[in-house]
């Protein structure tokens, strides 16, 4: 049986819609374009006929005059909308491009989130008749955006205007929806945010040479769909969710006594799998993964650990159906969904992995301006738009090669025309709603929105693949750090070969200064670098993670963690000493050199760097001695000696960054830190005032009353000093109940106490520091029992157990490690290092005729973990 490959699946479902897509403007919101870009990007889309794609929350009226294939002979009849998101969330943006684009009579809707889901979600209008309702919706709300646009000024009798318009009848069924919810954000002046513009919109219309009949809008159409397959496949057999996606905002645990973050799964209990308390993630999640099942023809054996994980599973087995007639011709698959909270060690620890260290340094792309409307009768527990994930597309800075006007070594340099294709051909966000500009007016547009984006420049790395047709990426997720950087070093060697450019090659490990030299080597002109460009796009994003200050930076958070490790072996008093020390030092250095003019070392760490430590170090706490503390890891006074070093370091040295539980202490805290240098000048300003200072002039008998105003000062600048300290050990005591829940989670990881039985199974050195998912995987591929694994049997299975069993025809429950198709689900995030460790369990076991898919919310660096524990996207 063919193996699963995930790029191909996704390619497969684009070919089944190609009639919808034929000459139509293709608009696709920011998730559904991140996750295109990593299945070929904008040529994929646009070689099933599309005349032109372009962004829905940055639509224009220009957009329908472009064509990708040839001049236009015809107003654009057809418009397809792809989204991520809620048909409710995206409802203005689509009002808004019929709106601008009144020629269109067929508008066919594409949305990753299925029917049930639409009804199901809390937070959705919409009803079981989700679509449906929606469509009806739809052109109620365009035929009276029309009508009011058309309306003339100064008109007194607008009503007999309306009434000589026909508008079509709307479905009965969507008079149940027309709620206060509903109409206030479909209302026209909530879409109407940018059509303020009219006269330029209008003047666009008019300078159009295609005609267009007054009454077209009244013949439209429109369409709703499921299109399940909108995620981001990092390799065929690695997958997140796009990070402006509704699945992947949407919270995955409520505000509660046992929550870590909205983002995360809560600690140990504190769910349940039935009513309104599933929060909507969770919801979301097992329609997303039952519809992936069914489009690649997978059935899923079920088994979960974690109480969201569980709720997944559950909703999963109900949504199978009884009388799946298909199932018997589908692939049995085993689907393990494991909650991100029962480790929350690895994705905050610097890992040996070059994959990570690329998401962990290279800047991401910029989200999108999307805001779905805001619902004040709605808690924010149940809000779509509560999680600001990080992009996986992220940016590679390659100014310096394709700068316009920057000569190449042998004199060459983009032509006005090639630079607009190699921008075009290269940055899929770029391309979206400027392919296929026909006119000199449009180039410059195109050129000018290209100059924009040239530092640095938009890039993914998925689809790209070497010479010999291996997906880059796919190859970097396997290897760790220095094998991957030689793997590049081999492929632009490669490159360079068949490009007949010699260059002088150092023998030993790959640095940055290395691989910048030979994409030099390989950029000498236009056409060598287009040939080469997936592979030079992949060595400067490997020699941005290797370079200074990021390398120095990423080894000193490893050292670091290496230390809490060994710590946490030892004693609770040896552990808090090292996270205490690390804050300490965060500012040690900083304070002393004030003033000098000393560039701090690349390895010197900040006070945000030592909370993301100090997560790690709460969590080896939990583990190690989690259970002898009713509280916290620590004792009393150990834990009042880490908020006091904290509020210490807060006071003495500003963070630089953005820290969550700081907001609303900015001013007060600028405030404080410009006074403590006014008191404690630089040593050239003391030198100064000694030279220069003269009292020869004074009169003391007139200094009595300054002195006396300068003692209240000090007072009231004390009094606001005490105020200060006082709101931040308040605030610090919300940090630390979450540093509790991240050591609680650690504590009740179910099969700890089976270490010893793994290291025999493995070895002492095997298992030694590794991620939850490589023991996992390793006791499954053991045939190991795992304790806290529930199975989830399927309907039929139920039967069985409950009928047929009296019988003798009972069906023994099966084991994840009996199948040949492994489906690993990660809810809440992975890394990339754990990818690795995944393979590297499997080779150790012997698995290798396995087949093994990993997916997840998210792509996690350490940065993302802060977020959500203690930054914007946390509870604090």
């Amino acid at each position: 049986m063919a193996g699963v490959d995930l790029i191909n699946s996704c390619l497969r479902a684009l070919n089944q819609v190609p009639d919808d897509l034929v000459d139509a403007v293709l608009y696709l919101d920011a998730g559904s374009a991140e996750a295109f870009q990593f299945v070929g990007g904008l040529p994929v889309l646009l070689e099933l006929g599309a005349r032109v794609v372009c962004s829905l929350e940055q639509a224009l009226p220009l957009n329908v005059a472009a064509d990708w294939h040839s001049m236009p002979k015809e107003p654009v009849r057809k418009m397809v909308v792809m989204t991520s998101r809620l048909l409710s969330d995206t409802h203005r943006y689509i009002l808004r491009c019929l709106d601008m684009h009144r020629s269109i009579q067929h508008c066919t809707i594409f949305t990753s989130i299925s029917e049930n889901a639409h009804s199901a979600y809390v937070d959705a209008p919409l009803g079981p008749d989700a679509f449906q309702e929606y469509e009806s919706l739809l052109l109620q709300d365009y035929h009276e955006l029309v009508l009011k646009s058309n309306i003339p000024k100064g008109s007194g009798d607008t009503e007999d205007f309306e009434r000589s318009v026909q508008t079509p009848q709307v479905s009965k069924k969507s008079n149940t929806m027309e709620n206060e919810d509903w109409l206030e954000t479909t209302s026209s002046k909530d879409v109407l945010f940018d059509l303020e513009a009219s006269s330029d919109r209008m003047s666009l219309h008019n300078s159009s040479p295609i005609s267009m009949k007054e009454e077209d809008w009244k013949k439209l159409q429109v369409s709703v769909k499921h299109f399940p397959m909108i995620f981001c496949p990092l390799s065929s057999k690695v997958f997140v969710l796009p990070s402006e996606s509704a699945v992947a905002e949407a919270f995955i645990s409520d505000k509660s006594d046992n929550s870590l973050s909205p983002g995360l799964p809560p600690v140990s209990i504190g769910l349940t799998s039935d009513g309104d308390d599933i929060p909507p993630g969770a919801t979301l999640i097992a329609h997303f993964l039952h519809h992936l099942a069914g489009q690649m023809d997978l059935k899923m054996d079920i088994f979960t650990l974690g109480p969201v994980s569980h709720t997944i599973g559950k909703a999963m087995t109900d949504l199978s159906s009884l009388y799946d007639v298909g199932g018997r011709t589908k692939r049995s698959t085993g689907l393990l969904l494991i909650d991100r909270s029962l480790d929350l060690i690895t994705p905050c620890c610097h890992g040996d992995s070059l994959v990570d260290r690329m998401f962990s340094s290279l800047p991401r792309r910029d989200r999108s301006v999307f805001s779905p409307p805001s619902h004040d009768t709605v808690p924010n527990t149940a809000r779509a738009s509560g999680l600001q994930r990080s992009s996986v597309d992220f940016k590679v800075p390659l100014e310096m090669i394709y700068k316009p006007g920057n000569p190449m070594s042998n004199g060459d340099h983009f032509s006005h025309e090639g630079l607009v294709a190699f921008m075009s051909g290269w940055d899929g966000t770029f391309g979206l709603g400027t392919q296929g500009a026909n006119n000199e007016k449009n180039r410059e547009l195109i050129l000018e929105k290209s100059f924009h984006h040239l530092d640095p420049m938009y890039g993914t790395l998925s689809s790209f693949r070497n010479h010999q047709g291996l997906h880059c990426l796919e190859a970097l997720l396997d290897k760790h750090t220095k094998d991957g950087a030689l793997l590049i070093k081999k492929w632009l060697q490669e490159a360079l070969r068949q490009e007949k450019v010699s260059i002088r090659n150092r023998l030993g490990g790959v640095t940055a200064s290395e691989l910048r030299t030979m994409v030099n080597a390989l950029a000498t002109n236009p056409a060598m670098i287009m040939r080469n460009r997936g592979i030079i796009q992949l060595a400067k994003a490997a020699e941005a993670a290797l370079s200074e200050p990021w390398s120095t930076r990423w080894e000193a958070f490893a050292s670091a963690e290496r230390i809490l490790m060994l710590s946490a072996g030892d004693t609770s008093q040896s552990l808090s000493g090292q996270i205490q020390d690390l804050i300490n030092q965060s500012v040690l250095w900083r304070t002393q050199n004030q003033g000098k003019g000393h560039q701090p070392p690349a390895g010197l760490l900040s006070m945000r760097d030592a909370l993301i430590l100090a997560i790690v170090g709460y969590s080896l706490a939990g583990e190690s001695f989690g259970s002898s503390r009713s509280e916290g890891p620590f004792s009393w006074e150990e834990e009042h000696s880490l908020k006091e070093a904290i509020v210490d370091a807060i006071l003495e040295w500003s963070p630089g960054v953005d820290i969550g539980f700081l907001h609303g202490l900015e001013g007060a805290l600028e405030s404080h830190w410009q006074k403590l240098q006014l008191k404690n000048p630089t040593e050239a300003e003391q030198g100064q005032s000694r030279d220069t200072e003269d009292h020869s002039s004074i009169d003391f008998d007139d200094q009595w009353g300054s002195w006396e105003e300068d003692e209240v000062e000090e007072r009231e600048q004390e009094y606001g000093e005490l105020q200060l300290k006082l709101e931040l050990r308040d605030r610090l005591d919300n940090v630390f109940r979450v540093l509790h829940k991240a050591s609680k989670a650690r504590s009740c990881l179910p099969f700890k106490d089976r270490q010893s039985n793994l290291d025999d199974f493995l070895g002492p050195t095997s298992s030694t520091n590794r991620g939850l998912i490589f023991k996992i995987l390793s006791m499954v591929f053991g045939k190991m029992d795992i304790p806290g694994l529930e199975y989830h049997s399927s309907t039929v299975g139920r039967l069985f157990k409950s009928g047929f069993g009296r019988f003798g025809l009972g069906q023994a429950k099966p084991r994840l490690g009996d199948q040949n198709l492994l489906f690993v689900f990660v809810v809440g995030g992975f890394n990339a290092l754990e990818v690795c460790e995944a393979r590297e369990a499997q080779s150790s076991a012997g698995a290798d005729g396995l087949e093994l898919l990993f997916g997840g919310t998210t792509i996690l660096t350490p940065n993302d973990m802060f977020e959500l524990l203690l930054g914007s996207n946390s509870h604090i």
